[in-house]
């Protein structure tokens, strides 16, 4: 397997290097109905940086996030990333600025993911497909 390509559990590739490299020419725009931002976070054990494209729907100046991964039974990576250091880095609109990222308690995990899902269907499926842990909701504050 190529270095510059990963697999999730639910066997869904992605060519993250000329991927991300595209959505940084264009500005974050994907041509796609919803806005994507690409996240940085440092890796839990490696210490090096790790780059994520994510989508997102803005909402009260909020940036949220879902830890979905595709609706696998575990969280991904850039979850446990954060969690062990919330510094994070936020590409988007041809933006760059690092945010505090912390996790959504109840009732605002339940009220933000149910705003993204009504926009992006996908999220809502991913709910119904995971039953062994709750999918979190990440809120990105910035700080510069």
């Amino acid at each position: 397997m190529r270095d510059d390509v990963r697999t999730d559990c639910c066997g869904l590739g992605r060519d993250e290097r000329s991927g991300d490299q595209v959505l940084r020419a264009k500005g974050g725009q994907t041509g796609r109905k919803h806005p994507v931002i690409l996240l940085t976070t440092t890796g839990v054990k490696s210490g090096q940086p790790r780059l994520t494209p994510l989508s997102f729907l803005e909402h009260e100046g909020l940036i949220p996030v879902i830890g979905s991964k595709g609706g696998c039974a575990t969280n991904p990576d850039w979850y446990g990333n954060l969690v062990a250091r919330p510094i994070v880095t936020i590409e988007h609109a041809g933006e760059t600025f690092r945010a505090w990222a912390r996790t959504a308690g109840e009732p605002e995990r339940t009220r933000l993911f149910d705003l993204q899902a009504a926009e992006m269907p996908f999220f809502d499926e991913y709910r119904e497909r995971v039953k062994a842990r709750e999918i979190p909701v990440v809120v990105l504050d910035r700080i510069d």
